[in-house]
């Protein structure tokens, strides 16, 4: 559970007014001290994140978020940066302090969660300290909502049951590699191992590919490119074979026409945003001109190398399917602008250090702006020709 990325995890964000409660209902809901607790306003600062295992759905990332009146110098600030965390956000709790119902603010962030399409519950914290008759009348007004003591522990596991709850109700996520191959189906993996790849290990989306395999129940064979020839020969009746983007072209005249070929980009764009929205993306390239501008999305940050898939090998090959040296900008991480009015196709990496949410908004974002977007793994396809063959195992 440690170890499971928080890319992977289902991002649960904690919202309301300061002093509400916040950070000591996580505290509660962890069992461990771990958020800064202080009756002084504005204790929360920057959003605070902690991972933990949330029986029966499993790793689940809570986020800590400044409180929405924080009326100290730094305040709106503070606030921005916790509504920019609903971009991450799968699921949300607000807490209202039992002696002050601040229904204002909550209508207002109930208008937020349901722009970013997000599923909530209404907490109402500290019911230590008033009367039964108080509580008994706040549980007849808000029926849905959890009451809590973090101070005592009171209502706390019923709320952690009811988050399960709620969010095994939502959509569940889609597998990477599960549902395209059968059970006991073979798949080969083609890892080049280039200056990219960290020493000692392979990069997360193949490790990741790697566990769906074995949680479907598939048989993965794991090869270099330069042995996929000779693994092909070993290996009968294989249903797949997923390469590395950087290795598309050479992978695709080893593997023979009856199967099926993708890369490990285009299966995470399948399954971290928007496929059908990647590939109408690349109809943009024949539109591109001199003046164009390309946005390229980074989910980390890296050294810079020689064979940067970002970097260097997507620009020289765009560049020479265009015929001119285009105009490229950057961003890294969760930095994404909100005017995309000055590009001409944004391409987006993998996205295997950030959640399907902040992707999907994403995609959305640039719908509404009319700016084509797609990704690496589909882009190197495309630019390789055989964009085609790559996404033919799936139904778009």
């Amino acid at each position: 559970m440690n170890s499971t990325p928080n890319s992977n995890r289902k991002h649960i964000s904690i919202y309301g007014k300061t002093n509400a409660g916040k950070s000591s209902l996580i505290n509660g809901i962890l069992g461990q001290d771990l958020c800064l607790v202080s009756k002084v306003p504005g204790t929360t600062t920057d959003p605070v994140l902690k991972a933990m295992e949330l029986i029966p759905v499993g790793p689940v990332l809570f986020i800590d978020t400044a409180g929405l009146d924080d009326q100290t110098e730094l305040g709106s600030i503070r606030m921005k940066k916790s509504i920019e965390m609903l971009k991450r956000t799968d699921f949300a709790l607000y807490v209202m302090d039992v002696n002050d119902i601040d229904e204002d603010n909550y209508y207002h962030m109930k208008i937020e969660f349901k722009k970013y399409n997000i599923s909530s519950i209404l907490v109402i914290n500290k019911i230590d300290v008033i009367s039964t008759e108080s509580l008994q009348y706040l549980r007849k007004k808000y029926t849905g909502a959890f009451f809590v003591s973090a101070e005592t522990g009171e209502g706390i596991e019923e709320l952690k049951k009811g988050i399960a709850i709620r969010l095994e109700e939502e959509e569940e996520e889609m597998p990477i590699i599960g549902d395209l191959v059968p059970y006991d189906g073979k798949v080969v993996l083609v890892i080049p191992v280039d200056s990219e790849a960290p020493k000692g290990r392979i990069i997360l989306p193949q490790v990741q590919c790697l566990r769906d395999c074995l949680d479907h129940g598939i048989k993965a064979y794991v090869v270099r490119d330069t042995e996929l020839s000779s693994a092909l020969e070993d290996i009968q009746n294989v249903e797949l074979v997923v390469t590395d983007s950087q290795a598309f072209k050479k992978v695709s005249r080893i593997v023979p026409g009856d199967i099926n070929l993708t890369g490990f980009s285009i299966l995470f764009a399948r399954h971290k945003g928007d496929l059908k929205s990647f590939v109408d993306g690349t109809e943009k390239i024949k539109e591109l001109n001199e003046n164009s501008k390309i946005l390229i999305c980074e989910s980390c940050t890296h050294n810079v190398s020689h064979e940067d898939i970002g970097r260097v090998k997507i620009p020289k090959l765009l560049n020479k399917a265009v015929g001119v040296d285009l105009e490229y900008h950057y961003k890294i991480g969760h930095d994404f602008p909100e005017d995309l009015s000055k590009y001409d196709l944004v391409i987006h990496c993998g996205a295997c250090m950030i959640n399907r949410k902040t992707v999907t908004l994403r995609v959305k974002r640039c719908k509404e702006q009319n700016v084509a977007i797609t990704n690496y793994g589909v882009i190197l396809a495309y630019l390789n020709g055989i964009l085609d063959r790559s996404i033919e195992i799936f139904d778009l």
